[in-house]
Protein backbone atom coordinates (compact mmCIF):
# COMPACT_ATOMS: atom_id res chain seq x y z
CA UNK A 1 0.00 0.00 0.00
CA UNK A 2 1.41 3.36 -1.02
CA UNK A 3 0.52 6.33 1.16
CA UNK A 4 -0.09 9.62 -0.61
CA UNK A 5 0.65 11.82 2.38
CA UNK A 6 4.04 13.29 3.22
CA UNK A 7 3.22 13.49 6.92
CA UNK A 8 4.70 15.71 9.64
CA UNK A 9 8.49 15.65 9.85
CA UNK A 10 11.17 16.21 12.47
CA UNK A 11 14.37 17.88 11.30
CA UNK A 12 17.75 18.57 12.86
CA UNK A 13 20.26 21.24 11.87
CA UNK A 14 23.91 21.26 12.88
CA UNK A 15 27.14 22.82 11.69
CA UNK A 16 29.32 20.50 9.65
CA UNK A 17 32.15 19.54 12.04
CA UNK A 18 34.52 19.40 9.07
CA UNK A 19 33.54 22.82 7.68
CA UNK A 20 31.99 25.59 9.77
CA UNK A 21 30.78 27.27 6.60
CA UNK A 22 28.29 24.48 6.04
CA UNK A 23 25.13 23.53 7.92
CA UNK A 24 23.53 20.10 7.63
CA UNK A 25 19.73 20.02 7.64
CA UNK A 26 18.55 16.42 7.97
CA UNK A 27 15.13 14.75 7.97
CA UNK A 28 15.12 12.60 11.11
CA UNK A 29 11.72 11.14 10.28
CA UNK A 30 13.06 9.72 7.02
CA UNK A 31 16.48 8.70 8.30
CA UNK A 32 14.99 6.76 11.22
CA UNK A 33 12.35 5.07 9.05
CA UNK A 34 12.53 1.36 8.25
CA UNK A 35 12.64 1.82 4.48
CA UNK A 36 14.72 -0.75 2.60
CA UNK A 37 15.15 -1.64 -1.06
CA UNK A 38 12.93 -4.60 -1.93
CA UNK A 39 14.10 -5.14 -5.51
CA UNK A 40 13.65 -8.84 -6.24
CA UNK A 41 11.68 -9.24 -3.01
CA UNK A 42 8.27 -7.97 -3.99
CA UNK A 43 9.15 -4.71 -5.72
CA UNK A 44 6.46 -4.17 -8.39
CA UNK A 45 8.55 -1.62 -10.30
CA UNK A 46 7.71 2.02 -10.85
CA UNK A 47 5.63 1.11 -13.91
CA UNK A 48 2.97 -1.59 -13.83
CA UNK A 49 3.78 -2.78 -17.35
CA UNK A 50 7.47 -3.30 -16.45
CA UNK A 51 7.39 -4.97 -13.02
CA UNK A 52 10.91 -6.42 -13.27
CA UNK A 53 12.70 -3.12 -13.86
CA UNK A 54 12.53 -1.74 -10.33
CA UNK A 55 13.44 1.93 -10.81
CA UNK A 56 15.82 1.21 -13.71
CA UNK A 57 13.41 1.81 -16.60
CA UNK A 58 14.70 5.23 -17.64
CA UNK A 59 18.40 4.64 -17.17
CA UNK A 60 20.46 6.92 -14.94
CA UNK A 61 21.45 10.53 -15.53
CA UNK A 62 25.06 11.31 -14.68
CA UNK A 63 25.76 13.98 -12.09
CA UNK A 64 28.90 15.19 -13.86
CA UNK A 65 31.77 14.13 -16.12
CA UNK A 66 33.57 12.32 -13.30
CA UNK A 67 30.47 10.24 -12.60
CA UNK A 68 30.24 9.20 -16.25
CA UNK A 69 33.96 8.46 -16.46
CA UNK A 70 33.83 6.27 -13.36
CA UNK A 71 30.84 4.28 -14.61
CA UNK A 72 32.43 3.82 -18.03
CA UNK A 73 35.55 2.53 -16.35
CA UNK A 74 33.71 -0.11 -14.39
CA UNK A 75 31.57 -1.01 -17.41
CA UNK A 76 34.76 -1.93 -19.25
CA UNK A 77 35.50 -4.51 -16.55
CA UNK A 78 32.15 -6.28 -16.71
CA UNK A 79 32.25 -9.78 -18.13
CA UNK A 80 29.40 -11.74 -19.71
CA UNK A 81 28.91 -13.61 -16.44
CA UNK A 82 27.59 -10.47 -14.70
CA UNK A 83 26.30 -8.38 -17.64
CA UNK A 84 23.53 -9.80 -19.78
CA UNK A 85 23.60 -7.01 -22.39
CA UNK A 86 27.38 -6.78 -22.64
CA UNK A 87 27.47 -7.43 -26.38
CA UNK A 88 24.90 -4.70 -26.97
CA UNK A 89 26.75 -2.36 -24.66
CA UNK A 90 30.03 -2.91 -26.47
CA UNK A 91 28.38 -2.54 -29.86
CA UNK A 92 26.17 0.49 -29.25
CA UNK A 93 27.77 2.06 -26.20
CA UNK A 94 26.47 2.57 -22.67
CA UNK A 95 25.75 6.32 -22.77
CA UNK A 96 23.13 8.35 -24.59
CA UNK A 97 21.81 11.92 -24.54
CA UNK A 98 18.21 12.63 -23.59
CA UNK A 99 15.84 15.13 -25.21
CA UNK A 100 17.21 17.92 -23.03
CA UNK A 101 20.83 17.20 -23.88
CA UNK A 102 21.64 15.49 -20.57
CA UNK A 103 23.94 12.48 -20.61
CA UNK A 104 22.69 9.23 -19.09
CA UNK A 105 23.02 5.48 -19.27
CA UNK A 106 21.58 4.07 -22.45
CA UNK A 107 18.14 2.48 -22.57
CA UNK A 108 17.94 -0.84 -24.43
CA UNK A 109 14.69 -2.72 -24.94
CA UNK A 110 12.83 -0.49 -22.51
CA UNK A 111 15.27 -0.27 -19.59
CA UNK A 112 18.83 0.58 -18.59
CA UNK A 113 21.55 -1.22 -20.53
CA UNK A 114 23.04 -2.39 -17.23
CA UNK A 115 19.82 -4.04 -16.03
CA UNK A 116 19.99 -7.82 -16.20
CA UNK A 117 16.57 -9.19 -17.08
CA UNK A 118 14.81 -12.19 -15.49
CA UNK A 119 16.24 -15.52 -16.61
CA UNK A 120 19.84 -14.34 -16.86
CA UNK A 121 22.19 -16.88 -15.30
CA UNK A 122 24.10 -14.16 -13.48
CA UNK A 123 20.96 -12.96 -11.72
CA UNK A 124 18.39 -10.23 -12.22
CA UNK A 125 19.29 -6.64 -11.41
CA UNK A 126 22.05 -4.12 -11.99
CA UNK A 127 25.22 -5.54 -13.54
CA UNK A 128 27.32 -2.83 -11.91
CA UNK A 129 25.83 -3.74 -8.53
CA UNK A 130 26.51 -7.44 -9.10
CA UNK A 131 30.09 -6.72 -10.13
CA UNK A 132 30.68 -4.69 -6.98
CA UNK A 133 29.43 -7.46 -4.71
CA UNK A 134 31.41 -10.13 -6.56
CA UNK A 135 34.66 -8.18 -6.23
CA UNK A 136 34.35 -7.06 -2.61
CA UNK A 137 33.42 -3.46 -3.41
CA UNK A 138 30.49 -1.40 -2.25
CA UNK A 139 28.00 -0.63 -5.05
CA UNK A 140 28.47 3.11 -4.50
CA UNK A 141 31.91 2.68 -6.10
CA UNK A 142 30.58 1.26 -9.35
CA UNK A 143 27.07 2.62 -9.93
CA UNK A 144 26.01 6.07 -11.18
CA UNK A 145 25.69 8.61 -8.38
CA UNK A 146 21.92 8.88 -8.66
CA UNK A 147 21.55 5.10 -8.36
CA UNK A 148 23.51 4.61 -5.16
CA UNK A 149 22.11 7.76 -3.57
CA UNK A 150 18.47 6.96 -4.26
CA UNK A 151 16.22 7.32 -2.31
CA UNK A 152 18.33 9.70 -0.22
CA UNK A 153 18.24 13.22 -1.60
CA UNK A 154 21.04 15.73 -1.10
CA UNK A 155 20.31 19.35 -1.96
CA UNK A 156 22.31 22.54 -1.62
CA UNK A 157 21.16 26.08 -0.84
CA UNK A 158 23.07 29.27 -0.16
CA UNK A 159 21.45 30.68 2.98
CA UNK A 160 21.78 34.09 4.62
CA UNK A 161 21.72 34.83 8.34
CA UNK A 162 20.07 37.95 9.80
CA UNK A 163 23.52 39.53 10.15
CA UNK A 164 24.13 39.22 6.42
CA UNK A 165 26.64 36.38 6.59
CA UNK A 166 26.00 33.34 4.43
CA UNK A 167 26.51 29.62 4.69
CA UNK A 168 25.95 26.55 2.54
CA UNK A 169 22.91 24.58 3.67
CA UNK A 170 23.08 20.88 2.80
CA UNK A 171 19.76 19.10 3.09
CA UNK A 172 19.62 15.33 3.49
CA UNK A 173 16.13 13.95 3.08
CA UNK A 174 13.79 11.60 1.30
CA UNK A 175 13.91 11.36 -2.49
CA UNK A 176 10.16 11.19 -2.87
CA UNK A 177 7.97 11.27 -5.98
CA UNK A 178 8.32 15.03 -6.26
CA UNK A 179 12.07 14.61 -6.57
CA UNK A 180 11.55 13.00 -9.95
CA UNK A 181 9.87 16.13 -11.27
CA UNK A 182 6.60 16.04 -13.18
CA UNK A 183 7.31 12.47 -14.27
CA UNK A 184 7.05 11.28 -10.69
CA UNK A 185 3.27 11.57 -10.87
CA UNK A 186 3.20 9.12 -13.79
CA UNK A 187 4.74 6.28 -11.80
CA UNK A 188 2.48 3.37 -10.96
CA UNK A 189 4.25 2.79 -7.64
CA UNK A 190 7.06 4.33 -5.63
CA UNK A 191 8.85 2.80 -2.69
CA UNK A 192 9.56 5.52 -0.14
CA UNK A 193 5.90 5.92 0.79
CA UNK A 194 4.97 2.26 0.28
CA UNK A 195 4.40 0.25 3.43
CA UNK A 196 5.76 -2.93 1.87
CA UNK A 197 9.19 -1.27 1.56
CA UNK A 198 9.29 -0.17 5.20
CA UNK A 199 10.35 -3.56 6.53
CA UNK A 200 14.07 -2.99 7.12
CA UNK A 201 15.77 -4.54 10.11
CA UNK A 202 17.65 -1.30 10.69
CA UNK A 203 16.70 2.36 10.27
CA UNK A 204 17.89 4.12 7.12
CA UNK A 205 20.70 5.97 8.87
CA UNK A 206 22.25 2.59 9.73
CA UNK A 207 21.36 0.50 6.67
CA UNK A 208 22.59 3.28 4.38
CA UNK A 209 25.56 4.31 6.48
CA UNK A 210 28.15 3.98 3.65
CA UNK A 211 26.03 6.14 1.36
CA UNK A 212 25.50 8.80 4.02
CA UNK A 213 29.20 8.88 4.87
CA UNK A 214 29.95 9.40 1.18
CA UNK A 215 27.36 12.19 0.96
CA UNK A 216 28.24 14.23 4.05
CA UNK A 217 31.59 12.95 5.35
CA UNK A 218 32.55 10.78 8.31
CA UNK A 219 32.51 13.47 11.01
CA UNK A 220 29.11 14.78 9.96
CA UNK A 221 27.75 11.23 9.76
CA UNK A 222 28.84 10.47 13.33
CA UNK A 223 27.01 13.56 14.56
CA UNK A 224 23.95 12.73 12.46
CA UNK A 225 23.87 9.18 13.83
CA UNK A 226 23.96 10.57 17.38
CA UNK A 227 21.00 12.83 16.60
CA UNK A 228 19.09 9.90 15.10
CA UNK A 229 19.77 7.73 18.14
CA UNK A 230 18.63 10.50 20.47
CA UNK A 231 15.50 10.99 18.40
CA UNK A 232 14.62 7.30 18.58
CA UNK A 233 15.32 7.20 22.31
CA UNK A 234 13.19 10.26 23.11
CA UNK A 235 10.28 9.72 25.46
CA UNK A 236 8.10 12.17 23.58
CA UNK A 237 5.76 10.93 20.81
CA UNK A 238 7.84 10.50 17.68
CA UNK A 239 7.05 11.76 14.20
CA UNK A 240 7.34 8.32 12.66
CA UNK A 241 7.42 8.06 8.87
CA UNK A 242 3.80 7.28 7.91
CA UNK A 243 4.79 4.29 5.76
CA UNK A 244 6.87 2.82 8.58
CA UNK A 245 3.99 3.32 11.02
CA UNK A 246 1.57 1.56 8.66
CA UNK A 247 3.97 -1.21 7.63
CA UNK A 248 2.93 -4.80 8.35
CA UNK A 249 6.35 -5.27 9.98
CA UNK A 250 5.27 -3.11 12.93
Amino acid sequence: MELRTHGARAWVEFTDPADDGQVLRCDLTWLTSRWTCIFGQGCPGIYADRPDDGCCTHGAHFSDEDDEKRVRGYASRLGPDVWQLRDEGLRGGVVETDDEGERKTRVVDGACVFLNRPGFAGGTGCALHAYALSTGRHPLETKPDVCWQLPIRRAYREAERPDGTTYLEITIGEYDRAGWGAGGHDMSWYCTTATEAHVGREPVYRSNEPELRALIGDKAYEQLAAHCEAFLAAQLPLLVHPATAASPAD
